[in-house]
């Protein structure tokens, strides 16, 4: 009876995980238009893997192999500048794919990728995802429409580095990552990043994020941590994005950097 107790609850917890990978799988861009059988045949073509705090899922000019989507934690796709500067374009989260090929065929990765966190997560050969593509052609046209997304985002975000102030830019920015990767905390939503890796997405100082956190702290609409920022109020982070703290923040403005500085890919 025990034995088959264990094997009972064993078919259970397995089944339980297969669930909720659909669900996963049927919310995500990558699958969109795609049915849940269609979802449970492509689950059962992945393997699953975890990958520990810091651990590189890949790096910058490797051949790629594999498609991954994030079940759950987070991860940082970069860039490094011939100064070994590092430049953040991404940040991805639970039901996003990393590693999405322009072509399955031959390609390396553009960017690198590291777990901010403990991930869990599928991972496709990119020999068995061409075969997925054409019995599934909606993944072709959804990984399309993934990348057009993400070049929209860059230039939206290049717009905002030339014409808006540091406190919209960094505004804009929280704004998308608790979208995109927060977590509930301290009734509000954390968003896991440095100040200085802040700095990177909008395209200033350390100095000046900073002192905008500051500021916003002792407004308590934000918590800055150690290496997150708490956003308790996110309506007023959505004023201060739309300008009508302008004058306010104005004196922040001096401290970000020069357009002349920036290219497409150090403000992605």
């Amino acid at each position: 009876m025990a034995t088959a107790s264990c094997t009972s609850g064993a078919t259970s917890t397995r089944e339980s995980s297969i669930a909720e990978r659909i669900v996963m799988m049927c919310a995500s861009a990558l699958f969109t238009g795609l049915t849940e059988n269609d979802c449970l045949k492509i689950a059962s073509c992945a393997r699953a893997r975890t990958y520990a705090r810091d651990e590189i899922l890949f790096m910058e000019g490797q051949s790629a192999r594999n498609l991954v989507m994030i079940q759950t934690g987070s991860v940082k796709l970069s860039q490094t500048s011939a100064s070994g500067n590092e430049v953040i374009l991404w940040m991805t989260g639970s039901g996003d794919p990393v590693g999405v090929p322009a072509d399955t065929t031959s390609c390396s990765h553009s960017c690198s990728a590291r777990a901010m966190e403990k991930c869990h997560a599928l991972v496709w050969e990119y020999s068995r995802l061409q075969g997925l593509m054409e019995e599934y052609p909606q993944i072709r046209r959804n990984i399309s429409q993934i990348l057009s997304n993400r070049l929209d985002e860059l230039q939206e975000r290049f717009r905002e580095v030339a014409t808006e102030k540091v406190a919209q830019r960094l505004a804009l920015a929280l704004l998308r990552l608790v979208k995109k990767v927060g977590k509930p905390a301290m009734g509000g939503v954390e968003v896991s990043l440095t100040r200085e890796e802040l700095a990177q997405m909008t395209g200033t100082t350390l100095f000046t994020i900073s002192r905008l956190l500051s500021k916003w702290g002792e407004e308590g609409f934000v918590v800055p941590r150690r290496e997150a920022v708490v956003v308790l109020d996110s309506r007023k982070l959505e004023k201060v994005s739309e300008g009508e703290d302008e004058e306010i923040y104005d004196r922040f403005q001096p401290s970000s950097k020069p357009l002349s500085k920036l290219s497409a890919t150090s403000v992605a």
